[in-house]
């Protein structure tokens, strides 16, 4: 998916996955009928990319701060990418 938001280009097939919702439950690989990947552009910019199989709904991209991705990243549970990789810094040592 493309899209220009802000006079900026966001697009699925250029930028890199980090992480979704992604996942295979023996018949698809939707959660309630949506799915959210998040990926990271070549100039290192953050958005969401949310489809959905609902009527009436349509797909989506948001752009995101580095702060809201790092938020978003803890919440999906399917990682394609580290956290220093991702983000450029290790997480916090608790």
């Amino acid at each position: 998916m493309k899209e220009i938001i802000d006079r900026k280009l966001y697009d699925t097939d250029t930028a890199n996955l980090i992480a979704s919702d992604d996942y295979w439950d023996g018949r698809n690989t939707t959660r309630q009928g949506r799915n959210s990947y998040m990926y990271k552009t070549v100039k290192g910019s953050f958005f969401v990319h949310r489809i959905t199989h609902w009527q009436g709904e349509l797909d989506s991209i948001t752009p995101l701060s580095k702060d809201e991705a790092m938020e978003i990243y803890e919440s999906l549970p399917e990682k394609a990418m580290e956290y220093k990789e991702a983000f450029g810094v290790d997480p916090e040592i608790a």
